[in-house]
Formats: structure tokens, sequence, C-alpha cells
């Protein structure tokens, strides 16, 4: 289900963040694709909830800092990110890579929060991907989390996309795969979703709800450290479970 009005709000501060610039109206309504009415009116609607205003002399609009406000306020407050930051920023410095927090949402995961490695060649991706079950090192860890009739209705109904030479597939392949990291007490994804990256994930518990932790970073820097990054991965596991 896709609330109209609701989509093109987001795609309209979305529109700002790509574009990095103040739009006029023509332009705003032709990247947002909808007519100049309907965005003066939605554009209206912000600027009287102090969201966006306009620049003198016709040089357009352009987002507030209430919206950084709001956001700031929501993240401080949200009771996951704040019980994890500790255990995933000092993960992060640890293997000197990426760290995503990750949630299901039916058949893909979605990031909840990025600690960004201070490397220049690392994983890039933000807050708010989606991401396929089967290609991502988290999306397998919730996999491999579920009891037997789950995991079959689940995958049921997830179709096996191919994103790279090494994608699995394959049902056969997978479950292997899913026994294999089941058994081990870690999740991996090599090359799978992207070329030369490696993936390295568990599921947490937390207030009984399942969230994934993964790391991520280039083949040529995770492989010689694997082993390193598994015991650091499952240290900040268990270290958030006891806060738990």
């Amino acid at each position: 289900m896709n609330v109209k009005t609701a989509a093109r709000t987001l795609d309209l501060f979305e529109a700002f963040a790509t574009t990095k610039k103040p739009l006029n109206l023509s332009e705003l309504a032709n990247v947002l694709k909808i007519p100049v009415s309907s965005c003066f009116a939605l554009v209206r609607t912000l600027e009287n909830r102090g969201y966006v205003y306009m620049l003198a002399s016709r040089k357009g609009i352009y987002p507030t800092k209430r919206i950084l406000d709001v956001a700031n306020q929501i993240a401080l407050n949200d009771p996951v990110l704040e019980r994890v930051e500790p255990a995933l920023s000092a993960l992060r410095d640890t293997t000197g890579e990426t760290i995503v927090l990750s949630k299901r949402q039916g058949d893909h995961i979605v990031y909840l929060d990025v600690y960004d490695s201070s490397s220049s060649i690392r994983y890039n991706t933000q807050v708010g991907e989606f991401k396929m079950l089967h290609t991502s090192s988290a999306g397998k860890a919730f996999l491999g989390a579920m009891e037997k009739s789950e995991l079959d209705k689940t995958l049921a109904g997830v179709k096996l996309t191919r994103l790279t030479p090494a994608t699995l597939t394959t049902r056969k392949a997978l479950q292997a795969d899913l026994d294999l990291s089941r058994e081990r007490g870690w999740y991996c994804n090599i090359s799978e979703s992207v070329a030369d990256l490696i993936g390295l994930a568990v599921t947490v518990s937390l207030g009984g709800e399942l969230y994934g932790i993964s790391i991520a970073g280039p083949v040529y820097r995770m492989k010689p450290a694997l082993q390193a990054h598994v015991k650091a991965l499952l240290k900040a596991r268990n270290a958030i479970q006891d806060i738990d």
C-alpha cells in the first residue's frame, strides 16, 4: 500500500538531497513528476509547517533545518539505536569496516543504522536501503534463525534473483549455505550481492525481536582478517544481548 501524499512528501526531501540546491516550483514538479498545481499545494503545506522556505527574488525553494531537528530528536530517543550504539561503534573501530544494523521486513531487510568505515575504499550504503534475504549476510542470518516451517514458507515466496555470478540462485545451494552457517554460528556473503564485497552477519535479540548486525568491506581486506572479524562480531552480539 502506497499513500500518495506521504510518498510525494518524502520524494520532495529526497529531491533536495539529490540535487543539493534550491529548486523553483517547475523544476521541483518536474523532478517529482507531478503537476505544478499539486507541487504548489505540497510546498505551501510544508512552508506553513516550517519545513521549507522561499528564497528571495524567485531563486527557488529549499528545506529549513526543521526536518533535521525533528530527525535528530527521533534518533536521540530511538530505544534500539541508543542501546546498540556503543557496541557497534566499537565493532567498527575494531574491524575498520562498515557496520550495519538491520531488521527484516517481509522478504527483504532494511538498514536501520550504518556505522561507516573511515577507509576511503569501503562499503558505501545508507539508512533505509532494502536488501534481498538470499544475497545479503544479514538476510541469510534472518533466514537461518527461522524454524523449518517458516523458512520453507518464506523461501517458497522468494525469487532467488541473481545479482552477481556468485549469487546463490537455487534452493538447494541456499539451504546448504544456511545449514553450514547455522552450525558455525555466523553467516557470510562473498561477492553474492556486490562483486568484491564480503559481508559477515549474526542476529541479536532485543526486546524479544531479532535484529541483524553485519560487517561489510572489500574482499582484499576482509578475507585475511575473516576469523578476527567473526570473533569481534560475536563479541559485539554477546555484549548487546547482555544489555538486553
